[in-house]
């Protein structure tokens, strides 16, 4: 076979994401900067606005010209397929090609980090019986489940967390299972509510749960696995940061005031809007259930303290609140993150069932909700109907992590036209980062193998089946395609070679290969073609 032109050998693009970048000058730099609008486009013309002009158009010629009128009309069933909306449901996304590669990554991650810290991989039904959600968070959970009953008169929901599935199997599983666990999950899940930044009817969670240890050896691990996680996709500690408290504080302030143990619970879900209502809003909801005005200005008083120092001097030393808390800042130095972590009084997270050391992710900036939250919850199995283990664990969701990279991006003014920013434009961004986390993005296969000739079909299929056994990704051109189009083709998908097979070169049993990278073309035998 002749060399090929050197118009058709297209040079294979030097930076992979390249073809990922939507703008094509940005800085990182802290100064934000107006986005070209007519780069993005937040609503995509749909098949049902193609559908009202198209309808217009038959109108128009039915008035117009003579023959029969249902050789003009479309039939009913076409006009429904014609007028369906094509975006997806309210609060949820699609993941084309280039978005799911960009999701894969972060997965990948989590499932890297996951193992790097010796857990094990489990999942549980995204269909789960309604009770299940409603035993742990009560009845007015059900206006935010995706629930409905099934043919058999059974109540079942979209799964809208993890930790309940969780606890269900542990308990399901008994006396059988050696005790620690590590376990992580990255699950789908739904919830019906109001949608805002980082909070979607529809996202992935990312969970990691420990169960047998009541050290708070525990916690910092935990906390140690989210730190990789972020160092892994090019996140620095003047990025994010962590939250750091204890319910205990909450139960010595409250202990102090004689304040019933039945009311603590909803003590930590009043006090978990503190940053989302009014103060006084939040005396008037603690007054409400009983709390005495002394014991309210105590509470808030102790609560605004971000001094573990401080705290000590007020609660003492001997409480197990301060000495967990001393512990895990000892260790957070010790897994060397000490940087990362900040002491704060006011996080108490609004579950019930946390009973220890409560955690939530931030961002510097204060501009998305909490990244990430966890914290101990020894009572969780009981809430089930099992017996009660030592536990504590994160959950972390895909969709504010994306938000945390879009701002340190600085491309916040984005918001201002898109619901959702595309995966692709952040994950980019950060590459100039850490491109080494992102460099294998874009997608890239190893061969492009293509047929010269109709005829020879058959052989360049029995090329592309050899290569796949050898464990190489082969993109078979099945169809006639001319040259330009195949080398347009290669340079698309990043291939490394091009393997045509030929009349004449088949007729020696060879076939041509070219390295995309260096220009490079040769024979071989097909025995020989690794």
């Amino acid at each position: 076979m002749p060399p090929l032109p050197s118009s058709l050998l297209n040079p294979r693009l030097s930076f992979s994401l390249k073809p990922l970048f939507l703008f094509p000058q940005f800085s990182l730099a802290p100064p934000k900067f107006p986005i070209p609008w007519q780069l993005i486009s937040a609503k995509p013309r749909t098949f049902s606005s193609l559908a009202s002009v198209q309808s217009s158009a038959t109108d128009n010629g039915s008035r117009s010209g003579g023959g029969r009128l249902g050789a003009l009309s479309p039939s009913p069933v076409e006009e429904d397929v014609q007028r369906i909306d094509v975006n997806p449901p309210k609060g949820t996304r699609d993941f084309p090609p280039e978005d799911m590669r960009l999701r894969n990554c972060l997965f990948n991650h989590f499932r890297e980090v996951s193992q790097l810290f010796g857990f094990e991989e489990v999942d549980y039904p995204v269909l789960e019986s309604e009770a299940l959600f409603i035993w742990k968070a009560g009845e007015e959970i059900r206006d935010q489940l995706y629930c409905f009953e099934d043919r058999g008169n059974r109540c079942v929901a979209l799964r809208p967390e993890l930790t309940p599935s969780l606890a269900r199997l542990v308990i399901q599983k008994g006396k059988s299972l050696s005790l620690p666990l590590k376990w992580f999950a990255v699950g789908q899940c739904w919830r019906y509510e109001r949608m805002t930044r980082g909070r979607l009817r529809e996202h992935y969670q990312w969970n990691m749960d420990i169960l047998g240890v009541p050290e708070v050896t525990a916690e910092a691990e935990l906390i140690s696995s989210i730190v990789t996680f972020f160092k892994r996709i090019g996140i620095t500690e003047s990025d994010v940061g962590f939250k750091i408290s204890s319910r205990k504080v909450l139960q010595e302030v409250l202990r102090c005031y004689s304040v019933p143990e039945n009311l603590f619970g909803m003590v930590c879900i009043i006090m978990d809007k503190i940053e989302k209502i009014p103060i006084d809003g939040i005396k008037r909801e603690l007054n409400a259930i009983g709390l005495s005005e002394e014991a309210v200005e105590e509470l808030l008083q102790v609560l605004s303290i971000k001094s573990l120092t401080k705290l000590e001097e007020i609660l003492g030393g001997a409480g197990e609140a301060v000495a967990d808390l001393k512990q895990l800042f000892s260790l957070a130095d010790r897994f060397g993150y000490s940087e990362w972590i900040q002491f704060d009084a006011s996080v108490v997270r609004g579950l019930a069932y946390y009973t220890g050391i409560v955690f939530e992710g931030f961002d510097r900036e204060g501009k998305p909700r909490a990244i990430c939250g966890g914290g101990r919850y020894d009572r969780l199995l009981s809430t089930f109907g099992g017996d009660d283990v030592p536990a504590c664990g994160f959950g972390f969701g895909d969709a504010v992590i994306v938000e945390v990279m879009l701002f340190i991006c600085h491309f916040d003014n984005i918001f201002q036209r898109l619901s959702f920013p595309h995966l692709t434009t952040i994950f980019s961004l950060l590459c100039l980062r850490k491109r080494d986390s992102y460099q294998n993005l874009s997608l890239e296969v190893d061969n492009i193998v293509c047929a010269l000739d109709h005829d020879l079909q058959g052989v360049a299929a029995t090329v592309a089946t050899k290569l796949r056994e050898k464990g190489q990704s082969v993109d078979l051109v099945s169809e006639s395609k001319p040259l330009k189009w195949v080398f347009k083709r290669a340079a698309r998908t990043n291939a490394q070679r091009l393997i045509f097979v030929g009349n004449t070169e088949w007729q020696k049993g060879m076939v041509s290969i070219k390295i995309l990278s260096s220009g490079e073309q040769y024979e071989i035998k097909l025995d020989e073609l690794e």
